[in-house]
């Protein structure tokens, strides 16, 4: 399973959603290859889900992968209701 971690520029942010990212799937128990990108490059990579905010995934329509939005990219409570929700 392969995640993208998505924000504007692809940098700092997105960088941080990764890292908690993965410390929640690792919690949960779950492999997957997790990485962090712009906007504009996610729309052509190969992915099975995008982690971003609203605004961003208005962005990413027409994409393949599943887009879990997720408003703060902080708070890892909501970054695992997200996941737990989406990865059924």
């Amino acid at each position: 399973m392969k995640l993208l971690c998505v924000c504007g520029l692809g940098q700092g942010t997105s960088l941080i959603l990764r890292m908690n990212v993965e410390q929640v799937l690792s919690e949960l128990g779950i492999a997957a290859d997790v990485e962090h990108t712009d906007v504009s490059s996610a729309s052509s990579m190969d992915a099975d889900f995008i982690v971003t905010n609203r605004e961003l995934a208005d962005s990413l329509a027409g994409v393949n992968a599943k887009i879990i939005i997720v408003n703060n990219y902080f708070d890892r409570v909501e970054i695992k209701n997200a996941l737990v929700e989406n990865l059924k």
